[in-house]
């Protein structure tokens, strides 16, 4: 350790602008260069935490004492980290407006084209998008992109399966192909995108199940709705699941939209007011009990807007009038500011 570095902490450390272990992270901090870089960049960063210190003792020995001096240290090349984050900024909006034009010119030709250049533009299209994921994902590069490129290949799989066998079979094996490819994704990939890939085919699968599988011939729109909602539930609950294993706050916020869903579903059933509030009730209330340990404020939204949409129409649809609106605004805000308070009062008694 150079004597005059050692000499500057001394004197800051006794001035009382530097605390001993803020001068000890300073003191290691050099240590390290020392080890790793050459003689003209030790002594750059020698000379920089001379300036640092001499910065904190004409700023005042307050301000020093309440700073964080570990995270002075570690600020390093913001220039070069901003440029790298702006390419890669730019790297999505190109490839996103490729894949847009490309989307667009298919679905221009989408109506003139035949029944096996539609096949063979869908499967072309879905071993573009897989392949390079998995080739992404082989090379460890670009880990989000491989995501999101893997969601895509996913869907698009699954609708090219459709197109290709056609009809009631063909829905239901599309939906297949897709799920299981999405869940492979998940396994291998890992990515929040795919969670998002896995919601959506989910949602497409309980209506393809409902309307081809599960409702009779002579059933009715309203039945189909109450089975639609038990089947939302139950996407919900695997992404609750899915949740423990991947990202959570993805997991969790997507599980709460397929409860939104599925009060939707039980309000358009009939009598189906009652399960449309015990839902909505149930997906905000473990939305507010994860905000309140995680803090994701995805969680709260999602949460909110449950609330704020489900409880006054399901009570205007009970009581058939305004009032019932006014109940329900009541009600929510109501369990908004208790869950507010009882949140507040936790995070003052833990802080």
């Amino acid at each position: 350790m150079p004597s005059r570095l050692e000499d500057e902490l001394r004197r800051l450390v006794s001035a009382g602008v530097l605390r001993q272990y803020q001068a000890d992270a300073l003191r290691g901090a050099a240590a390290a260069d020392a080890q790793a870089t050459e003689p003209a960049q030790i002594a750059a960063a020698q000379a920089g935490a001379v300036r640092m210190g001499s910065a904190q003792q004409h700023g005042g020995a307050g301000q020093a004492a309440g700073g964080s001096t570990d995270d002075q240290v570690q600020r390093t090349r913001p220039a070069a980290t901003h440029s790298s984050a702006l390419v890669e900024v730019l790297g999505y909006i190109g490839g996103a407006l490729l894949l847009g034009a490309v989307a667009l010119l298919t679905v221009a030709n989408w109506g003139e084209m035949g029944r096996a250049a539609r096949i063979t533009t869908g499967t072309s299209a879905a071993i573009v998008l897989l392949g390079t994921a998995v080739l992404l994902a082989l090379l460890r590069r670009y880990e989000q992109i491989s995501s999101a490129l893997a969601s895509l290949g996913c869907c698009v799989a699954g609708f090219a399966t459709y197109v290709a066998v056609e009809g009631e079979a063909g829905r239901v094996a599309g939906v297949a192909v897709a799920l299981a490819l999405a869940a492979l994704g998940l396994w291998w990939l890992q990515g929040s995108s795919l969670l998002v890939a896995t919601f959506a085919i989910l949602g497409v699968g309980v209506l393809v199940l409902t309307n081809d599988l599960l409702t009779p011939e002579n059933g009715t729109e309203t039945n189909a709705a109450g089975i639609a909602g038990t089947g939302f539930i139950l996407v919900a609950f695997v992404l609750a699941m899915l949740g423990l294993v991947r990202d959570q706050v993805t997991a969790w916020s997507l599980a709460g939209a397929a409860m939104f869903s599925s009060s939707i579903c039980w309000l358009i059933q009939d009598r189906g007011e009652v399960m449309a509030l015990a839902v909505g009730t149930a997906g905000p209330a473990a939305l507010l009990v994860a905000y309140g340990r995680r803090h994701a404020s995805s969680y709260a939204v999602v949460g909110c807007a449950i609330l704020l949409v489900i409880w006054p129409t399901a009570l205007y649809q009970l009581t058939d009038n305004m009032a019932g609106v006014a109940i329900g605004l009541v009600v929510a805000s109501a369990v908004l500011l208790v869950a507010v308070l009882l949140l507040s009062r936790r995070q003052r008694s833990t802080g």
